[in-house]
């Protein structure tokens, strides 16, 4: 396949998930210095003894770019899916099932490093929960809330302290109004409406 068309696809994968991180700007480390931070987590977990997995080539390239996972026991069932979206012979999206064979969380890399930048959690099939990280330091710095499948609140921890400091409120597809904590407290202190009545 043209490297061209990889590009293109691999861009659309951006435009689906969302924007890519901006990995390159650093933040200041948390209180704690190394030890506060952890590892990003691997978008290609090593699999379990129990597992076995099945490899797909869906665009005729000769190499895999779809990974089943299955256990046997207690019965059989598929535990996740890993996909090569932009075919460049890596992992790129990680779909985890439960026991009924329902989706349960999705893991993505958007910028290609080999290390999850978002997860999406799910219920009964329903998104619930997405989380990212946006500076590539292993930790959440956004997470957004669904209910009913639709977004209901924002929350960010803007200067890398792990402390939620901003926060997003949204009715009826747009946001109703906003908190900020100004002093690091993890408290709102301040209020604002998004669409202050005329």
């Amino acid at each position: 396949m043209p490297s061209t068309r990889r590009w293109f696809l691999g861009l659309a994968l951006v435009g689906l998930c969302g924007c890519a991180s901006d990995k390159g700007v650093r933040k200041p480390e948390a209180e704690g210095g190394a030890e506060a931070k952890k590892a990003a987590e691997p978008i290609r977990p090593p699999p379990a003894p129990s597992e076995k997995v099945t490899e797909k080539d869906t665009n005729g390239d000769g190499r895999p770019d779809v990974w089943v996972y299955t256990e046997e026991a207690p019965r059989a069932r598929q535990v996740r899916k890993e996909l090569d979206i932009n075919w460049d012979g890596r992992v790129d999206l990680t779909t985890y099932y439960d026991a009924r064979g329902e989706r349960e969380r999705e893991a993505m890399d958007l910028d290609f490093d080999g290390k999850v930048d978002a997860v999406y959690f799910y219920e009964k099939g329903i998104n619930v929960r997405r989380e990212r990280d946006l500076d590539g330091d292993g930790r959440t710095d956004v997470w957004a809330y669904y209910e009913k499948g639709r977004l209901a609140r924002k929350e960010r921890d803007s200067n890398g302290d792990s402390r939620v400091d901003y926060w997003e409120y949204w009715e009826n597809g747009q946001v109703d109004r906003i908190g900020e904590d100004l002093d690091g407290d993890g408290k709102v202190d301040k209020w604002s409406r998004a669409n202050p009545a005329e």
